[in-house]
């Protein structure tokens, strides 16, 4: 990769940190502050050391600085590049569309990626630039994190933008980040009643991997989330509440963590101390998690936990969102939100079939380990 914003500060030092963070090689030449001639030291550099690739980052612009323009006009003539992807702010809307399309008179766009698709914009752009300049969207930003890039899928934001969600990417987030055998496991635990604390503990961490609370909710469909969606404040206070709840959990022994009873009130002053929380909130922490448990048995008994698809999501996030809100105020309503409660002929497959399945397949795997 190589960077010719020589305007914004810092830029060409923001590309090579990031480049070094995944595994990518930066050309740099601090000497020269001439795009043209970054782009050629660059491309003679790749040429020389094997490289079959060369993206360049340049600066931002706005179609109507036209000694900007012509700097990119000249740039694409230098390099003959295979692809030329413009960036667009889904936050921007319409404003984003006009953008998209003095650029591919000038320029010759090939592609669009698409940002800040986890913000309150839908993607409604997304379908306007591709009518517009008849250039597909090729991949959307949906973070700041360097692997919050996605392939653009037609029909999963048309679903975005009609509020039917967008599980299947959801579905494939979890295949890709969170560990299917301990997944399956703290599954078998729930339908024994036997998660504790240790088990919420990791389940929390896992959960973070998929990022914010509200880019998981723009996932799901409005039937299960009623509609509502959490401003960047609420989810704010969401990552925050999760941060305490795992210093509370992370401040008690492991006996702690496997049989919250043992916990009287020396030890909960000293889990408080430990944690820079109170005794009210390590109190609320250890109310919520019974609450929890309840909810699993009462789930258990009704053969909810034997369906692992929406209601299985549903009842974890309602758990999830009961344990980080703290009951009636704050984020306290993602629970009844999140958990649809009732039974479902769809997804209620029958717990004990469920169960000894889950068993066999642990069974079978602890066998395959002994084995090697």
């Amino acid at each position: 990769m190589v960077s010719v914003d020589v305007y914004r500060p810092a830029a060409r030092e923001q590309l090579r940190v990031v480049g070094a963070a995944v595994g990518v090689a930066v050309y740099q030449d601090k000497d020269s502050n001439d795009p043209l001639a970054l782009v050629r030291g660059a491309m003679k550099h790749a040429q020389e050391t094997g490289y079959d690739t060369l993206m360049i980052d340049t600066a931002g612009r706005l179609h109507i600085d036209d000694e900007l323009m012509t700097e990119l006009e000249r740039i694409k003539a230098e390099t003959k590049p295979i692809e030329v992807l413009f960036v667009a702010d889904a936050m921007t809307g319409q404003d984003a569309v006009r953008s998209a399309e003095v650029f591919h008179e000038r320029v010759g766009i090939t592609g669009v990626v698409l940002t800040k698709m986890d913000g309150d914009a839908r993607g409604g752009a997304a379908l306007s630039i591709k009518q517009v300049i008849g250039q597909p969207v090729k991949f959307v930003g949906v973070g700041e994190k360097y692997d919050a890039i996605e392939p653009f899928y037609p029909d999963r934001i048309a679903q975005r933008i009609l509020g039917m969600g967008d599980v299947l990417t959801l579905i494939e987030e979890v295949q890709g980040k969170i560990n299917e055998e301990e997944a399956q496991e703290q599954l078998l635990k729930m339908t024994r009643n036997q998660f504790t604390l240790e088990d919420f503990r990791n389940q929390l961490g896992q959960f973070k991997k998929l990022g914010s609370m509200s880019k998981l909710m723009k996932m799901l469909p409005e039937q299960m989330t009623g509609g509502l969606s959490l401003s960047d404040e609420q989810s704010a206070e969401v990552d925050q509440q999760m941060k305490k709840t795992e210093a509370i959990i992370d401040s008690m022994t492991k006996l702690e963590r496997n049989n919250y009873t043992v916990l009287n009130a020396s030890r909960k002053t000293r889990i408080a101390g430990g944690s820079g929380s109170t005794i009210g909130e390590v109190n609320q922490l250890l109310r919520q998690y019974e609450q929890m448990r309840k909810m699993m048995a009462q789930m258990n008994k009704g053969g909810l936990l034997g369906g692992l698809g929406k209601k299985m999501m549903g009842g974890l996030a309602g758990g999830l969102g009961g344990m980080l809100g703290g009951g009636g105020g704050g984020m306290g309503g993602l629970g009844g939100l999140l958990g649809n409660g009732g039974a479902s002929e769809d997804f209620d497959n029958g717990y004990e079939e469920t169960k000894d399945s889950l068993s066999k397949k642990l069974k079978k795997k602890k066998r395959h380990k002994k084995r090697k």
